[in-house]
């Protein structure tokens, strides 16, 4: 099939002030960026906007970079970006590809990373994907210029910040906001040049999370509040951007506060919550699904990377809990909520006093959510433990990958992956990862060690 489809104006822009001539390229596949890789004339070319099986006019724009330009053969996945600013804005990079094909990809991501790290992979992987304009966090940038204050997403690979007049990703609910609040945000003298806005859709309504580059002086609270109350936000919160600031919380109307596995929470402002409703339940049901069938009433799960609680609530109804997480606002926030429910957290940064091998004795499952980079040091204490039920749930395959290999070494299986896509049309894939082994019972006397 031969098209002449343009991708958005990013492109001419770049061929116009680019120093290489364009040229035709055949793209191989799509890399793990989302962008097209050629590897037609040698060293891999990767193209962004471009599909794999394309026929495509490229943009060079730096070493091994191209944009694509016109497409002279397109992929049968090609589809019609719906947002008008693609191309432009840089929260989307795969707009142009069918949403089912995306899916795929992703699974395929995850499936590789599974091999890569010594395992079989299953060969029914359960994939789930939310639809449009469900994500419920926003994080934008704001920018004050001789035109006004600028809010919305840096352009790909820039510092320039696009207004986001159009989004099919966000609820509408908070698309809706973004407009009244660069109005208040011109307003505010404590907005200099930058900041930023954190937004969470919380069952309370919008919690909003401002960062800006002075001091709030007494008539921006007033604005903001008069803001909170004329939008239904219960609460606005600031912090004073750069190094490690304290959130001050400038107006609270009413509590703000949501729930997981029926536990309700005030979560801290700006806390990290699952992109999208469906996202969180699609992780939760694979994380309760991957338990073992029967577990006594007496049985103790570790989780690792706890966060505010979105796994350890719906964990505790099937046994009791020991948790861990490094931030304090957020292990606040599930000591608060977590009495009578069966969850015991304690504060502790994983990443330089992981939980010990030895510690894990006597679990009936460890569940760990780690960030992008993954679980590091502690990933080599799970290899070594003696637990065999480990439930991984990854937002990077990369990641995935490093930390599957130590279990792989220490003898687990890999028994059932769920993929997730709640980061729609981005490079993102999620996956919950079931990994168990056969613990073997010493029988007879204990050995006891040499002296």
């Amino acid at each position: 099939m031969t098209r002449t489809d343009r991708l958005p104006d990013a492109a001419p822009a770049v061929s116009a002030a680019g120093a290489e001539p364009s040229y035709s390229v055949r793209i191989d596949s799509l890399g793990s960026e989302g962008d097209g890789v050629s590897r037609e004339r040698g060293a891999p070319l990767h193209v962004a906007y471009a599909l794999g099986g394309e026929t495509v006019m490229v943009h060079p724009v730096g070493r091994g970079r191209a944009i694509a330009g016109q497409v002279l053969e397109a992929s049968p996945d090609r589809v019609t970006p719906p947002c008008r600013l693609f191309g432009r804005c840089g929260g989307c990079v795969l707009q142009h590809l069918d949403r089912a094909a995306a899916l795929a990809w992703k699974t395929g991501l995850v499936r590789d990373a599974l091999r890569n790290a010594g395992f079989t992979p299953p060969a029914e992987i359960l994939a789930v994907q939310s639809p449009p304009s469900t994500r419920r966090r926003m994080d934008l940038a704001v920018r004050r210029g001789p035109e006004g204050v600028i809010i919305g997403l840096h352009a790909r690979g820039s510092d320039e910040v696009v207004a986001l007049t159009e989004c099919h990703v966000l609820l509408p609910r908070l698309f809706e906001l973004i407009a009244p609040l660069q109005l208040v945000l011109t307003r505010l003298q404590g907005l200099r040049k930058s900041g930023s806005a954190s937004v969470n859709m919380l069952e309370s309504g919008p919690d909003i999370l401002l960062s800006t580059d002075a001091e709030m002086v007494p008539r921006d609270r007033t604005i903001l509040a008069e803001f909170a109350a004329a939008q239904g936000v219960p609460r606005i919160a600031w912090q004073l951007a750069g190094g490690r600031a304290v959130v001050e919380t400038l107006c609270s109307l009413a509590p703000s506060i949501h729930s997981f596995g029926g536990v309700t929470i005030t979560p801290p402002a700006g806390t990290f919550m699952q992109a999208t409703l469906e996202g969180e339940r699609a992780i939760t049901d694979a994380v309760l699904a991957a338990l073992p069938d029967r577990l006594p009433r007496s049985a103790r799960i570790v989780e690792l990377y706890a966060g505010c609680g979105t796994i350890s609530f719906p964990l505790a109804t099937r046994a009791r809990v020991i948790a861990y997480e490094g931030d304090q606002a957020s292990v606040a926030c599930v000591r608060a909520a977590g009495s009578g429910h069966r969850v015991e957290i304690t504060q502790r940064d994983l990443n330089r006093q992981p939980v010990m091998a030895r510690d894990f004795a006597g679990a009936a499952a460890i569940v760990l959510d780690p960030p992008h980079a993954g679980a590091g040091a502690q990933a080599r204490e799970l290899a070594g433990s003696n637990v065999g039920t480990v439930i991984y749930v990854s937002c990077n395959p990369t990641a995935l990958a490093q930390d599957a290999r130590l279990l792989a070494e220490a003898g687990y299986r890999l028994d059932r992956v769920t993929v997730i896509d709640q980061f729609l049309w981005s490079a993102r894939a999620e996956s919950v990862c079931l990994f168990t082994r056969t613990i073997p019972t010493v029988r007879g006397p204990l050995r006891r060690p040499a002296r």
